[in-house]
């Protein structure tokens, strides 16, 4: 590797050279802000930063004070960078030694650079390893040459004159001290400014102090979700935060940024009640529900069995799309476990609100069966709605040992509703009650006007029960003033046969006598005539026949 070397870092080695043969220190000459400028002879001014300063020494610099500082290279104003000296450099060999055998740490002059490091003038020439510089960055290791170091001998051979020194031991426990003494100063919950030094995915390391870093991590930049740290920080970025942790064992600070502002779920627990009605934006989308950001940093979950009162979602992704607006209905706030529950299905209507007004008891459905079970079947009305057939309720033509045996998944039926439960929401049904009946049959073979013959069943008052025919009861209106009997019927025959056995009997005797007036009684076969035939009620009016 080739040397570097120019005329101002030899204009800077003599001006080193006679600053150290001349005097031991300089004068500081005025005070600014920020430097303070110091003669340190030969009509030659230096500046040094306050920050070096209060580094170094308690107290406040004050014109005419005399200060050993140690020369760095010119600034663009035309001064020397000037800090204080602490170390000495050794005056000759022996001076070496006993800087090594005691391990302190010595000054020296970045005379060149060389093939795996630097030449540094230590009194004698000495190499600094590259490694051992303290520079990570290759490209700036030039800029080290002409610059007065400190360091410490870790090779002194005096018959071949070879000696290596270490800088960045001397960096590093510069670095110690430093974080000690700004572990010393910060305290958790303190406001701190800083410059972030790197970016990673996880977060950003923020220099407060010289040396002193602290780390922000992803999860503390906001309330809202980061997906990476470069998202919110840049490299050179100034950043406040707060302190959230000081290890004093592992000096590691950890800073929070969105601690800076109010917890949104405090917003939340005064905005956001059970059964209010929201709207929000899709944040994320899960096999088990879709996340929707109510406000910045507060989500509310839409669990899968909230999204649709008729279809069976299998994932959130089927109904809704991330980026989505949608509105929704609370279910529940747990703020202590920062947790929404939300209902999507609630904010379309719930179906059973209407129910008896939609499907009224005696009302005929129609839909498809759903799901068959040991005891029964459900049919979808749609909106939500299922209604249940049991097993007693499907057909009265046989006795069925399951479902299965008269309905399938996906057959379409249809039922009259028998009873409503909206408190429980349940809708029972029944197909059998759509099957024709024996009374249906009678209905339809016959006409309002036709004289029929019948079992007086029960005779309480004007009114009478009559069998027409097996299962076929009827209603007849008494003639007022007839005599009835109320004897039981259960010893008359009940059969169809019997009937006309009764009736023919009857036929053969003529018509029952009584002193002037006429018995009906229990059990009696009579003439009949229909009055009234309803085939929506299944109901038969008879009146008797002249």
């Amino acid at each position: 590797m080739s040397t570097f070397h120019s005329e101002e870092n030899s204009e800077f080695a003599e001006l080193l050279s006679n600053f150290e043969r001349q005097q031991d220190g300089g004068t500081i000459v005025s005070v600014g802000l920020e430097a303070i400028v110091v003669d340190i002879g030969r009509k030659i001014e230096g500046t040094l930063s306050l920050a070096k300063w209060k580094e170094a020494r308690d107290g406040e610099p004050s014109v005419g004070e005399a200060i050993s500082v140690s020369v760095g290279p010119r600034t663009e104003e035309g001064y020397y960078e000037l800090s204080i000296r602490k170390v000495e450099r050794p005056k000759d060999w022996s001076g070496l030694e006993a800087a090594f055998a005691a391990k302190r740490t010595i000054t020296g002059m970045v005379a060149e650079l060389v093939k795996g490091g630097f030449r540094v003038d230590v009194g004698v020439r000495a190499f600094l390893p590259a490694s051992r510089s303290g520079i990570r960055d290759a490209a700036e290791m030039p800029k080290l040459v002409g610059q007065e170091i400190e360091c410490r001998i870790t090779k002194l051979d005096s018959e071949k004159e070879d000696v290596v020194v270490d800088r960045r031991v001397v960096l590093e426990e510069e670095q110690g001290l430093r974080r000690e003494r700004a572990f010393a100063e910060l305290r958790e919950g303190d406001m701190v400014r800083g410059t972030v030094r790197s970016v990673m995915d996880f977060g950003a390391f923020i220099e407060l102090l010289p040396g002193v870093d602290g780390l922000l991590h992803v999860v503390d930049m906001s309330y809202t979700r980061v997906g990476k740290a470069s998202d919110v920080a840049k490299v050179g970025d100034q950043i406040e935060a707060k302190i959230l942790k000081i290890d004093p064992v592992s000096k590691k600070i950890s800073l929070g940024l969105k601690q800076l502002q109010e917890d949104p779920w405090s917003v939340a627990a005064r905005t956001f009640k059970v059964g209010d009605r929201v709207s929000g934006t899709i944040s994320r989308l899960a096999d088990f529900g879709a996340f929707v950001e109510l406000i910045p940093g507060v989500e509310g979950l839409i669990h899968i069995s909230e999204l649709s009162w008729d279809k069976r979602v299998r994932k959130a992704g089927d109904l809704l799309k991330a980026g989505e607006r949608v509105e929704a209905v609370i279910l529940q706030v747990n703020l202590a476990e920062r947790r929404i529950a939300l209902g999507y299905k609630q904010a379309l209507g719930d179906p059973w609100e209407t129910i008896s007004e939609k499907y009224p008891i005696g009302a005929v459905v129609e839909g498809p069966i759903t799901n068959v079970t040991q005891f029964g079947a459900f049919a979808a009305l749609g909106e939500g709605i299922e209604g249940m057939i049991h097993i007693s309720d499907i057909t009265a033509r046989k006795r069925l040992d399951h479902p299965r045996e008269k309905l399938a998944k996906g057959q379409n039926v249809k039922a009259v509703v028998l009873e409503i439960d909206r408190e429980r929401r349940r809708l029972r049904l029944g197909m059998k009650q759509l099957e024709p009946t024996t009374v249906d049959h009678y209905i339809s073979e016959h006409q309002a006007g036709q004289t029929v013959s019948g079992r007086l069943v029960e005779v309480s008052g004007d009114s009478a029960k009559v069998e027409l025919g097996e299962g076929v009861m009827a209603v007849c209106q008494m003639k007022k003033g007839m005599e009835t009997s109320t004897q039981s019927a259960s010893a008359a025959p009940a059969d169809v046969s019997s009937l006309g056995a009764m009736l023919s009997a009857r036929w053969k005797k003529g018509a029952p006598t009584g002193e002037g007036q006429e018995t009906a009684r229990a059990g009696e076969v009579r003439s009949f005539r229909i009055a009234r035939l309803d085939s929506a009620k299944r109901l038969i009016e008879l009146e008797l026949a002249s």
